[in-house]
């Protein structure tokens, strides 16, 4: 399976300022599988580690001596370690804090070890206190499948190749079929487990299976790992989602959850979700100027989720959606598209998002990004709906150069704005 984050690794591996590097991502979004297949192409042996319920492991992290530790990673896993050749993996780092701080000395002292760890719930183990190494590592971060990822895995590769090359007349040719496929991906998402079991059976009830099974672990992980107190305000704000979402204006809404519900006592909760990988929190922007994170208004921000296919599985979207085409676009007031666009948007670009509207309410944006020295703002559509009002009032108002509106319509540029169809949204961002 195909994974755009292995350029990357490779990358990372070449540079002579290498650090160690920390994958983050979610539970279950293929950390593991890459890395070993990252060390297993690339290196000649590979000592991997896994730290959850190994008391070995939080043991040997008494000091930070970096050639103690090598011996022991030697002992551990009984590979021979050389710097030129062998890749360390250090999974589930979260479970021994120590370890994370003990990077920084890796970084300063034996940097030629080529270190790769892992964790995810690693955003939120380092606000347990932990000493974390600011500025002696290098992040990477893994997401779900995106839709060009999805497509390599069913062997579209000759689709792919369309869309690198922005063919535009030849991806009208075949536009009912990108359709097609985007509307398989909605409902089977990203995750890897979903898309093997997929492409083995073809069975859309083993997909939903599998997708219920990831939200039933990933509910699991709330009794293991929230604080106490934080428990129970993340779990409604988990089983409140779906009800945020179905609404038109979809800035999170506290009284949502509970009648008089306050930001103060939410705070921590949503922080858990978004620091776990659960969920990606847009703020909004005030101003659309440069640099955009000086007009960012903290206080109204709107949740994600981690995976469309799992958005659709939550929401209980039934096999129906996918036989009667576009109608799956329209479900939740768009939601689905909008999540399918931010997850290009994350996963292609290592950029900010947010999104505007005015003060009054009335006029939305969906995201609004920074590309280089130029804001873009791009509004989203489920379908054909090539209506733009908000964002025409945001072009009047803020004067913008790119204008993108993203719907199922073919590509077409206007004096103002560019449409460009949903499953070519990735390549036209830059």
């Amino acid at each position: 399976m195909y994974r755009k984050a292995m350029k990357h690794l490779v990358n990372w591996k070449e540079d002579t300022e290498r650090k160690p590097l920390i994958l983050n991502g979610a539970r279950q979004v293929g950390k593991t599988w890459i890395l070993k297949e990252f060390g297993k192409s690339y290196y000649e042996k590979t000592a991997y580690i896994n730290m959850d319920q190994n008391p070995r492991m939080r043991d040997l992290f008494y000091d930070f001596d970096t050639d103690r530790l090598i011996q022991g990673f030697k002992a551990e896993t009984g590979v021979n370690i050389e710097p030129e050749n062998t890749l360390i993996i250090l999974d589930e780092i979260q479970e021994v804090p120590k370890a994370i701080t003990s990077l920084k000395y890796f970084c300063e002292n034996a940097r030629e070890y080529h270190i790769v760890v892992a964790g995810s719930l690693l955003g939120v183990a380092t606000h347990k206190g932990v000493s974390f190494p600011v500025g002696k590592v290098n992040f990477l971060n893994l997401y779900p499948l995106n839709f060009d990822e999805y497509l390599l895995a069913l062997g579209e590769e000759k689709l792919v190749d369309l869309l690198e090359k922005k063919d535009i007349k030849m991806i009208q040719v075949f536009s009912d079929k990108f359709k097609s496929l985007l509307r398989e991906y909605y409902y089977i998402g990203g995750m890897p487990e979903v898309i093997s079991s997929y492409i083995k059976y073809k069975d859309y009830n083993k997909v939903r299976n599998i997708q219920d099974e990831i939200l039933s672990a990933y509910e699991k992980d709330f009794s293991k790992h929230v604080p106490e107190k934080d428990l129970p305000k993340v779990i409604q704000i988990w089983n409140n989602f779906n009800s945020q979402l179905a609404r038109e204006n979809k800035k999170f809404i506290y009284g949502a959850i509970k009648e008089s519900a306050r930001a103060s006592e939410y705070e921590n909760a949503i922080n858990w979700l978004v620091d776990s990988g659960l969920m990606y929190k847009i703020n909004r922007v005030k101003v659309c100027k440069i640099p955009l994170e000086g007009y960012i208004d903290y206080s109204a921000f709107k949740l994600y989720f981690l995976d469309v296919g799992l958005l659709a599985a939550k929401n209980k979207l039934n096999l129906q959606t996918i036989l009667e085409g576009n109608k799956i676009f329209m479900e939740y007031k768009g939601a689905l598209t909008e999540q399918y666009v931010l997850e290009e948007i994350k996963s292609n670009y290592n950029i900010p998002i947010n999104y505007w509207s005015n003060d009054s309410g009335q006029a939305e944006v969906d995201f609004i990004v920074q590309n280089e020295n130029e804001v873009m703002p791009i509004e989203v559509k489920a379908e054909d709906n090539l209506q733009a009002k908000s964002l025409k009032v945001f072009v009047e108002k803020f004067e913008t150069k790119k204008n993108i509106r993203t719907s199922m319509a073919d590509y077409k540029e206007e004096e103002w704005l560019v449409n460009i169809p949903l499953y070519m949204i990735s390549k036209m961002i830059k």
